[in-house]
C-alpha cells in the first residue's frame, strides 16, 4: 500500500510541513518558529512520535500486535529493517477510527524516515532513542487496566516520562547540537527537560481526564484522591466530590511546579536565540493558560469546557514576542500568570537554576 504518489513532487520541508499541518496544527504553528536548522529534525522528530501514537491508539490492533509494531518501527528508524516492511504490514490494519492524517503518515513512513537518515550522527541518535524509549514505555502502559486510574504519583511520573519527557531529552540533544552555548548547559537542561515535559503532559491529562474517561481509561494516581477520601473507581462526569476537586487540585499543583521548571528551562536559551525561546514559551503559556481555565472550572465534564480560545493563544504570542528577551519580566509575567493556582508541591522539582540576564 503506497500512498506517496500525491506527496512524491513535494520536498521534504514541504512534505512534513503538510503532514503536520495533518496530525497537530499546534506544532504547525510552533515549530515554524526554530531557526530552519532545527525546524527540520523537529518537525521529522515529531512525526516519528506521532507514528508510535498512531500504533499505540489503533484500536484494532491488540497489545501484542502494537508492541511488535512499535518494537519494528524502532528498528527501522535505527536503520536496521527497511521501513516498507512495516508499511506494507501494518497500513491494511488500520481501522476506520484512524484519522485519515494518520493513516497517510503511515503510509508515507518510508519518505519520513528516508528523511531521518539524512541527519548528522548525532541528530539521529537523538530522535532514535527518543523513539526507542517512548515504544517501549508506552506498550508497557498499554498492557494494563486503566479504568480506574495509575497507582501511585511514581507511575504517572513515569508515564509521562514515556510519553513526553523523553520528547524534552531528544530535543534538548538537538538543541545542544544546534548551539555550543546551550551544550555548555546540557546536563541542568536534560533534567529540567523531562519536568518541563512532565509538566505539558499533566495539563493535557487533566484537560482530557472525561475524553479518556469516556474510552475506558484514566491516567490519575489513585493515591493523590486516596489521600483525600475519594475512590477513583466511583469517577463520573457531573459530580459534586470535595474531595476530588481537593486531589485534582494537588495535580494542578503538582503541573505548575512543572511549568515553573519549563520557565527555567526557558532562560537557560541565549536572548539571541529568539525562535527557540518561542518555541518554548508558546508552549508554556498556552500550558498555563489551560491550568488556570481547569481550576476555574473544576467541574467541567467535557475538554471543550476547558479548551483556551483561539484569542488566549493569540494573547500569548504577542506577550512572548514582547517579554522573551527579557528574563526579569518573564519571571514576573509567570508568576502573575500562576498566581490564582494551587500551590507547588512542598518538595522541590528539580531546582536547577539558569544563569540571570
Amino acid at each position: 500500500m503506497d500512498l506517496s504518489q500525491g506527496t512524491a513532487s513535494l520536498s521534504d520541508d514541504a512534505l512534513q510541513d503538510h503532514l503536520l499541518q495533518g496530525v497537530s496544527r499546534t506544532f504547525a504553528l510552533t515549530i515554524p518558529q526554530l531557526p530552519p536548522a532545527l525546524a527540520k529534525p523537529v518537525s521529522n522528530a515529531y512525526l516519528l512520535c506521532r507514528i508510535v501514537d498512531t500504533i499505540e491508539d489503533e484500536v484494532a490492533l491488540d497489545s501484542i500486535q502494537k508492541r511488535r509494531f512499535c518494537q519494528q518501527f524502532a528498528q527501522v528508524v535505527r536503520g536496521r529493517e527497511p521501513p516498507e516492511s512495516l508499511r506494507d504490514a501494518l497500513a491494511p490494519l488500520l481501522s476506520d477510527q484512524t484519522l485519515p492524517a494518520e493513516r497517510e503518515l503511515i503510509g508515507l513512513i518510508p519518505r519520513v524516515v528516508a528523511i531521518t537518515h539524512g541527519f548528522a550522527e548525532e541528530q539521529q541518535d537523538a530522535l532514535a532513542c527518543c523513539v526507542e524509549i517512548m515504544a517501549r514505555g508506552m506498550a508497557e502502559f498499554q498492557d494494563r487496566d486503566l479504568r480506574h486510574g495509575l497507582a501511585t504519583m511514581a507511575e504517572m511520573d513515569a508515564y509521562c516520562y514515556y510519553v513526553a519527557g523523553v520528547v524534552g531529552e531528544m530535543l534538548t540533544r538537538l538543541f545542544c547540537h544546534y548551539s555550543p552555548e546551550l551544550a555548555a548547559h546540557r546536563a541542568a537542561m536534560m533534567q529540567l527537560a523531562v519536568s518541563f515535559g512532565q509538566g505539558l503532559q499533566m495539563t493535557n491529562i487533566l484537560k482530557d481526564l472525561w475524553d479518556d474517561h469516556g474510552r475506558g481509561v484514566c491516567w490519575l494516581p489513585r493515591s493523590i484522591f486516596d489521600a483525600h477520601g475519594y475512590d477513583l473507581r466511583g469517577l463520573k462526569p457531573s459530580h459534586d466530590s470535595p474531595a476530588f476537586r481537593a486531589g485534582f487540585q494537588d495535580l494542578i499543583g503538582i503541573a505548575r511546579g512543572h511549568l515553573h521548571n519549563a520557565l527555567r528551562y526557558t532562560l537557560f536559551i541565549p536572548p539571541q536565540e529568539t525562535g527557540l525561546r518561542e518555541f518554548c514559551l508558546w508552549a508554556l503559556g498556552m500550558a498555563v493558560l489551560t491550568l488556570r481555565k481547569i481550576n476555574r472550572h473544576l467541574d467541567f465534564a467535557v475538554s471543550s469546557e476547558v479548551k483556551i480560545t483561539r484569542r488566549a493563544v493569540k494573547v500569548t504570542i504577542l506577550t512572548s514576542r514582547l517579554f522573551r528577551a527579557y528574563n526579569p519580566l518573564l519571571k514576573a509575567s509567570f508568576a502573575l500568570a500562576t498566581a490564582g493556582l494551587p500551590p507547588e508541591p512542598h518538595r522541590p522539582l528539580l531546582p536547577a537554576q539558569p544563569p540571570e540576564s
